[in-house]
């Protein structure tokens, strides 16, 4: 048996680990002709980490990362509204990291080549067309550069080619324009000092009137002890811009929106202003699919469930995906068998993600004060909605997203 993985993201060189793992061979194809450390922040939560974890390349993404202390909310008048430790702060045996995309797809791709050799990752090849042939996949493979086709076949292919997954519109052509939350999003990275714990994850504000999410992602990057600290920007909007994560974004269609925002413990434009490159991306996403596997050829991360970014959970589903994917074709004899199972594992699992990022991710919590209050100060939190509940919301997507504390450490 041999696997082509479709895509080097986080997803696909995770499954390429994961295969090597268990000793079946795997090459991937990557359409850009070079991997480079593009867009912001991401979080790797610890049910993601364990897997990590278990793969040996825990430690080399901590390096590059924060380990998040905690997640704090805040109304957009810098009021304090809740604070939870996370990772092993919380409890679990696993970190929470946060680093930027561009440290953590390295770094896994270092490990990559170091395992499966240099060879195993070819870039500026595009895959264009998919076909059955049998008991194996024979794979139309196109070099970006010169425009040469050649084919090749493979026991099993995995499309892990993202949001704007070309294999995925290979079965579902008539699929449509993604689903739009009516908010966009930009983002940025700023060296900027400490703030609060060092290591803190804020939310602050609501969609309706703005919202910030800002986390530090690396650690020392200038001789004055600042990090790059990672911010996302997100507002209401009738329109939304094509889904593309590089996107160049403008700060004039958003700073208006924060500009008030001097907290004691943060000067939010300020953050922003300081940004090299801003990055536009509209909260999009689909609806879940009826299926992902057609004969030899399966669908993970981003291609198989692309989500509203919304709950730090979309590279760990990826991560997640890898890991089930690999267990399925150790332990079941026939391959196209074992992507169903895993299939019948990973579909409605992340479907309930889906779902759940759209109406009731942690910082419905943020919503719930938002309307409460009716956008205005107050004078104290309590009387507006108590620790329980929000602790609930936020245990409830823990759950549903499956790094609930019990159940992360359980399966350690």
């Amino acid at each position: 048996m041999n696997v082509l993985v479709v895509g080097a993201g986080i997803g696909g060189l995770t499954l390429a680990l994961e295969l090597h793992h268990a000793g079946i061979a795997c090459r991937i194809v990557e359409a850009v002709p070079r991997l480079e450390p593009i867009g912001a922040g991401i979080n790797l939560l610890p049910h993601a980490m364990r897997v990590l974890d278990r793969l040996d390349v825990a430690d080399p993404l901590a390096a590059v990362g924060v380990e998040t202390r905690e997640s704090i909310f805040f109304n957009r008048f810098g009021q304090f509204v809740y604070r939870e430790p996370v990772g092993r702060h919380a409890g679990y045996g696993l970190p929470q990291l946060s680093l930027h995309r561009g440290d953590a797809q390295l770094t896994l791709l270092a490990a990559v080549r170091e395992r499966l050799g240099e060879d195993a990752v070819e870039l500026g090849r595009r895959v264009v067309d998919l076909a059955d042939a049998g008991d194996r996949v024979r794979a139309t493979v196109e070099d970006a550069a010169t425009g040469a086709r050649a084919t090749e076949t493979a026991t099993v292919v995995v499309a892990c080619d993202g949001v704007n997954s070309a294999v995925r519109a290979q079965f579902y052509p008539d699929e449509g324009e993604p689903r739009y939350s009516g908010v966009t999003m930009w983002r940025g990275v700023t060296p900027w000092r400490p703030f609060l714990t060092g290591a803190s994850m804020v939310r602050a504000g609501w969609l309706a009137s703005g919202k910030m999410v800002i986390y530090p992602i690396r650690h020392g990057v200038n001789g004055a002890g600042d990090q790059l600290v990672n911010w996302v920007a997100e507002v209401e909007r009738p329109r939304s811009a094509r889904r593309d994560w590089d996107r160049t974004g403008r700060l004039e269609d958003f700073i208006d929106v924060f500009d008030g925002w001097h907290f004691d413990w943060l000067d939010v434009p300020r953050l922003i202003r300081g940004a090299d490159r801003i990055l536009e991306y509209p909260m999009v996403d689909q609806d879940p699919l009826p299926r992902w596997t057609f004969g030899g050829v399966t669908l993970l991360g981003d291609a198989a469930h692309p989500m509203v970014p919304r709950g730090s959970n979309g590279a760990g589903q990826a991560v997640l995906d890898a890991h089930a994917l690999r267990v399925a074709l150790q332990e079941t004899a026939e391959p196209r068998r074992a992507l169903l199972r895993y299939e019948e594992e990973r579909l409605p699992a992340t479907a309930s993600v889906v779902r759940t990022n759209r109406v009731r991710p942690p910082d419905t919590i943020l919503k719930e004060v938002y309307e409460r209050t009716g956008d205005r100060p107050f004078t104290r939190i309590e009387d507006v909605i108590s620790t329980e509940e929000m602790a609930a919301i936020s245990e409830g997507y823990k759950k549903i997203a499956a790094y609930d504390k019990d159940l992360v450490n359980r399966a350690e």
